[in-house]
């Protein structure tokens, strides 16, 4: 069992560069860690927004994804503009991949209700892959006998984000650049692990069924080419503005549960754990659990909270 695992995790981490796949991580609490995959989002808290979040996805699948996001907002000049920082890590079998980005966004009022936000993101990533180390099948493979240490690589994205008090849509790109990871080569010839460039649409609302009850129903269509488009689809119900729970769905992968309790209007702490169905690797792990919490800090009475952000 430990040698299938082995091989299972070599065929992620190539999976990562050569192949042309999904890599950016994925999130369970994407309606709540937006601006990590849209810059456009930075500053329509009206406040200043700190989130974090965890996720282990394939608990107990050796070399399993692992994924740490801190993120931090806040509007300028009136609310016309919004400027952020974004730090994610994520790190499958071998392979380490750190990024950090500012992000600027420049908001347009189109009435009373509803605003349009255009945001820009620039960073850097860099990727570590310790696959010298690896128990390969192939002894002396040369395609495993050195390190992958990249270089610090500069990448940028965009990102549009319309939003109102109970509804939100938004498009974005947050690698524009397909960058070459590796300075390693064999033979002559430079290993290939490239990023791939991926495109976001992101939707959701809060609908009020009653004095106690709302419903929040979302959104994030995730797409790149050479692999299937791929859907995360999310219904929650919130309770008294304090307690959520809701299920969710991820074509052709996982299913889940999700709760959070808003502890207060400014403070949020949530949990998800899902469960892959859509390929083999359901057989070796105890489903993926995930994290997270926001905080909005307030400093002044004319930016009191009144009542849960759920976007």
């Amino acid at each position: 069992m430990k040698a299938l695992k082995k091989i299972l995790v070599i065929v992620l981490s190539v999976a990562t560069g050569a192949l042309t796949a999904q890599q950016d991580p994925m999130f369970t609490h994407y309606m709540n860690n937006t601006i990590a995959v849209n810059p456009g989002y930075a500053g329509t808290s009206e406040a200043l927004s700190l989130t974090a979040l965890h996720r282990s996805q394939w608990v107990n699948f050796e070399g399993a994804p692992t994924t740490q996001t801190i993120t931090m907002h806040t509007p300028m000049k009136n609310n016309k503009m919004g400027l952020g920082i974004s730090v994610i890590n994520d790190k499958i079998g071998p392979v380490n991949t750190t990024g950090a980005y500012v992000d600027y966004s420049y908001m347009l009022k189109l009435n009373e209700k509803s605003k349009l936000s255009f945001g820009l993101s620039a960073g850097i990533n860099y990727m570590q892959a310790g696959l010298a180390n690896l128990t390969v099948i192939q002894q002396n493979d040369i395609a495993f006998q050195e390190d992958v240490n990249s270089k610090l690589l500069p990448n940028f994205g965009f990102g549009m984000y319309y939003f109102t008090k109970r509804f939100y849509a938004g498009i974005s790109s947050p690698k524009l650049l397909e960058n070459n990871f590796n300075t390693n080569t064999i033979n002559g010839t430079t290993k290939l692990a490239t990023e791939k460039r991926h495109y976001f649409f992101i939707a959701g609302g809060v609908m009020r069924l009653n004095s106690e009850v709302e419903f929040r129903p979302t959104t994030f269509v995730k797409a790149t080419m050479g692999a299937p488009i791929e859907a995360d689809i999310t219904a929650s119900f919130i309770f008294n503005k304090r307690i959520l729970i809701g299920g969710m769905y991820r074509t052709g992968d996982a299913i889940g549960l999700l709760a959070g309790y808003y502890i207060t209007n400014q403070f949020h702490v949530g949990y998800s754990f899902d469960w892959s169905y859509g390929n083999r690797t359901f057989l070796y792990n105890q489903g993926s659990h995930e994290i997270i919490l926001t905080y909005d800090f307030i400093f002044n009475d004319k930016q009191k909270v009144r009542s849960p952000r759920y976007f």
